[in-house]
């Protein structure tokens, strides 16, 4: 598959030979769904807890006698049935979220969401990307300049510079990753993804079927 590259200023300069089986595989919306979420499962941590009913700070006294109001009986007001009452179940901040996915599904829903990147339009090859000067003001032309104006933009490049972090970081909407940092639900979420022409071959080397 060819691919066109177009330089900083939005002008074609050449073309990019890019894998077929990477690039061009139909688009499995199950496969996509388990993995990101998988993704987005693995990345929680477990830092909430809550109370059992041992551990609420209530008396034990018996809140009314046992016979005669007319009400259901109860021991203490720490039972769960009551309000602010101790957790049946409750949550620990050892649980484990994390789900399995095997490299070859990983690899392969990579596949499938750039694939549909390439087919909506959506990825877009640069020669390279270098900031001479820490301004925003500089990044931001050199986006309006390969038409990226709106949306999530997410910019891959082999190797980020010093200079590169600091015009990028008070841009809204804006990531900037090396090719390895790239996730699935990262490009799936963004309306316009760019890549160097060194992190394309990057990637394609990382996620070889």
């Amino acid at each position: 598959m060819d691919f066109k590259i177009i330089n900083t200023s939005g002008s074609e300069t050449g073309s990019l030979k890019l894998n077929e089986d990477l690039f061009g595989r139909e688009y499995n919306e199950a496969l996509v769904h388990q993995v990101v979420t998988a993704y987005l499962a693995n990345a929680r941590s477990g830092t909430r807890a809550q109370k059992t009913r041992s551990e609420v700070n209530h008396s034990t006294k018996k809140p009314f006698k046992q016979k005669g109001t007319g009400r259901a009986r109860a021991g203490m007001t720490s039972s769960p049935l009551w309000r602010g009452g101790g957790r049946i179940f409750p949550n620990r901040p050892e649980e484990n979220f994390t789900q399995k996915i095997n490299r070859k599904m990983y690899r392969l829903a990579m596949s499938s969401i750039i694939s549909q990147l390439v087919r909506s339009d959506r990825l877009i090859v640069a020669d390279n990307i270098v900031v001479d000067t820490p301004k925003t003001k500089n990044f931001v032309q050199l986006l309006k300049n390969m038409s990226l104006t709106s949306g999530r933009i997410l910019v891959v490049v082999d190797e980020i510079d010093y200079n590169l972090i600091l015009s990028s970081r008070n841009i809204p909407n804006l990531l900037v990753l090396e090719s390895y940092q790239v996730d699935p639900y990262t490009l799936l979420r963004s309306d316009k993804v760019v890549f160097t022409a060194k992190a394309i071959e990057q990637f394609q080397q990382g996620h070889t079927l």
